[in-house]
């Protein structure tokens, strides 16, 4: 590997370290403003990605890496709290299924807007089509060794 290549690596992992940084920041600001913990503002945040999708307490504890006993816990407090609902399957009435409540998504999106907002603009004025295909595939290569590496800290450390 090359000096100029090794030094590029070193430069974007930097970057990339502080980027997620100041997600994290960001994120622990919603968390406050929400008056939830980090770990309940990634449920909300997984029930806000996909509003359609049948989400069960169980597809959380996977997802979230934790036992269904602490997502009962997590649910019952989110609920509580007016951030979501849970209702019947319609096709299996032993089956669970939680959503974000209207007041929840609006609470939540109140916060995110404007970030997506801003970042939609920035990016359409500083990269072309060509260019963000290469961030697109560098972040989804990213996204997946840091899932493989989630997967392998779980298993080795297995609660």
């Amino acid at each position: 590997m090359s000096s100029d290549l090794m030094l590029k690596i070193l430069e974007v992992g930097l970057a990339m370290q502080e980027y997620q940084a100041a997600v994290d920041d960001f994120d622990r600001e919603m968390a406050r403003i929400l008056r939830v913990n980090s770990t309940d503002l990634r449920c909300l945040e997984i029930l806000m990605s996909d509003p359609d999708a049948e989400i069960t307490p169980r597809t959380i504890a996977e997802r979230l890496g934790l036992t269904t006993g602490s997502v009962t816990t997590m649910i019952d407090r989110l609920e509580r709290a007016g951030y979501l609902a849970r209702a019947p399957h319609a096709d299996d009435r032993r089956k669970t299924l939680v959503r974000i409540t209207a007041a929840g998504r609006e609470r939540a999106w109140s916060l995110l807007e404007p970030l997506l907002e801003a970042s939609t603009a920035d990016v359409a004025e500083h990269f072309d089509v060509d260019e963000l295909d290469v961030v697109h595939r560098f972040v989804t290569r990213a996204t997946a060794l840091q899932q493989q590496h989630v997967a392998r800290l779980r298993g080795e450390h297995a609660r």
